[in-house]
């Protein structure tokens, strides 16, 4: 074995993003293919590991190369992560072609050796195509098939005796976002190394309704930490002014954002996770693990932990807070102000998404600008003479109770990424009308009230009369936007869950419509959306 084989086996692992082609004794090549060399079949199988990390149902792998060459051991070594069995019989299927497995979150996978392949035709007579709709697709010998349209890791594995015995050379390339796939799952190798997390086992961890990822970190010696997975978000199509939804909005595009916002909060002596490490330009964060005990229970509010959560945003929104804080060295975050341009934006999310789809009504261009207008109207009343940071998503799946901790440090915080500089009222709300969690109006009024009184005792000009009428414009505005929100979900994304809570968010837009404030929307409403209301009141 050569000096360069075990340096090159560390760079499968670790994800070095050095260009071995010259190292390898290959001539340079304008491919952008990964290149290194396996030294024995351990480091085969240790490859097979680390492509696991980022396969996804509908993926074809692409194993070419010789006989010999170690394909199916590759495909064994996947096959049996995927499944959580490291024992698992996996022949070959020279003589089947194709052969069935299940992952142990249930995926399908299909792995099938074509050597013998007369021609494709064979494949349809098997039912293939069939089999490989929705599954991990493991291929040997794939050019003796047609070609993917989706998805695709090619791997070329070739023998190479010059680097020891039973070397191999891996050559690894991936076409319909692989690539970027592969990239990442390198960077993510990259950063558990440096930040002393190599060792942990990575359990993935249920996301949101985001683009974000989330895996459970877990030492031998039972430390934890949280893996966050976010790149940066690519600009959609524009949708109005030639701005992408996002940029009106004001969504993070990237997690300077979630840093800065986790450093700002943890100065000033909140429970923001800790960062242990971090890829900015990959979108990699290693967190501190804050845990998952709930502030609800049977999805109801645990009063004493709202308490605590409302006090604490009594006690942030009475402090002074820049609207630009620092990232790292050189580097700041700029907080967008929640203007009326993106919470108009959102509001109208309900007009377009919400009525037809829910209510099956069709607002005419009239009614969407009488809609438009009385919203911009409202909305003068909740202009914040001092705008505070606007967390945005204080409610109750971002909120830990954190028991072990004293005073408001009990609240952990863990989603923020999105703040803004806005009006106080919109937090309280949030928390107080969440989606997901059946709270009285009575439980509610109470939880204000503290509020109020908390405010009052850091700054006796509070304006408490202010304060309510903004509460019930913002909740409103809130509750119209998710109904958006959730109604696009099911329709353009396919998440039907959301509809769940649709009648509690109906609920508690009926319940803030009552502010006078509000009374010419509620006319609206009455009007063109009249199976919301209570038919006695429509």
């Amino acid at each position: 074995m050569t000096d360069h084989a075990p340096e090159l086996a560390e760079a499968v692992l670790n994800g070095d993003d050095r260009d071995q082609r010259t190292e390898a004794g290959e001539g340079a090549s304008a491919s952008p293919a990964w290149e290194f060399v396996l030294p024995d079949e351990e480091a085969t199988e240790d490859l097979g590991v680390f492509l696991t990390e980022f396969l996804l149902p509908g993926d074809r792998v692409a194993l070419a190369g010789s006989l010999g060459d170690g394909k199916t051991t590759l495909a064994r070594a996947i096959i049996r992560e995927l499944a959580g069995e490291p024992d698992l019989e996996v022949p070959s299927p020279t003589f089947t072609l194709v052969q069935p497995y299940t992952a142990r979150d249930g995926r399908p996978i299909v792995h099938a050796d074509l050597y013998r392949l007369r021609d494709a035709d064979e494949l349809v007579e098997l039912g293939f195509d069939e089999m490989a709709e929705g599954a991990i697709t493991l291929v040997e010998w794939p050019e003796r098939m047609r070609p993917h349209h989706g998805p695709v890791l090619t791997i070329d594995l070739s023998l190479r005796p010059e680097f020891g015995e039973g070397s191999r050379f891996a050559r690894i390339a991936g076409t319909g976002g692989m690539q970027a796939r592969i990239d990442r799952a390198k960077a993510v190798r990259k950063l558990l190394a440096r930040a002393g997390w190599d060792d942990a086992g990575r359990v993935l961890m249920q996301g949101d309704a985001s683009s974000r990822a989330y895996e459970r970190l877990r030492k031998p010696d039972g430390t934890t930490a949280v893996l966050m997975i976010s790149p940066a978000r690519p600009d959609g199509p524009p949708v109005r002014d030639g701005k992408p939804y996002s940029a009106i909005v004001h969504l993070a595009e990237s997690v300077h954002a979630f840093v800065a916002l986790d450093r700002g909060l943890r100065a000033l002596g909140f429970s923001a996770p800790k960062v242990y490490g971090e890829d900015l330009t990959e979108g990699l964060l290693i967190l501190e693990d804050l845990g998952s005990e709930p502030v609800v229970e049977a999805g109801a509010p645990r009063p004493e932990r709202y308490a605590e959560a409302v006090q604490l945003l009594a006690k942030l929104h009475s402090t002074d807070l820049p609207a630009t804080l620092p990232v790292e060295a050189g580097i700041e975050h700029v907080i967008p102000p929640y203007d009326r341009e993106a919470l108009l934006f959102e509001a109208e999310l309900m007009p377009e998404w919400y009525a037809p789809a829910i209510r099956g009504v069709a607002l005419d261009g009239a009614a969407r600008t009488e809609f438009v207008t009385l919203w911009r109207e409202a909305l003068e009343a909740a202009v914040p003479a001092r705008p505070t940071w606007t967390l945005r998503d204080y409610h109750s799946p971002n909120l830990i109770w954190l028991p072990g901790r004293e005073g408001l440090e009990r609240v952990g915080l863990i989603d923020f990424q999105d703040a803004v500089m806005g009006h106080p009222a919109y937090d309280v709300a949030s928390l107080l009308q969440d989606a997901r969690v059946d709270a009285s109006a009575d439980f509610e009024l109470r939880l204000l009230g503290l509020y109020v009184r908390e405010r009052r005792s850091r700054d006796p000009n509070f304006d408490m009369g202010a304060f309510a009428t903004a509460y019930a414009l913002l909740a409103a505005q809130r509750a119209t936007k998710i109904l958006g929100i959730f109604a696009r979900l099911d329709r353009r994304d396919g998440k039907p869950g959301y509809l769940a809570h649709l009648p509690r968010i109906e609920g508690y837009l009926l319940r803030n419509l009552a502010h006078p404030a509000l009374a010419p929307l509620r006319d609206w409403h009455a009007r063109h959306l009249p199976g919301l209301l209570p038919a006695e009141e429509s």
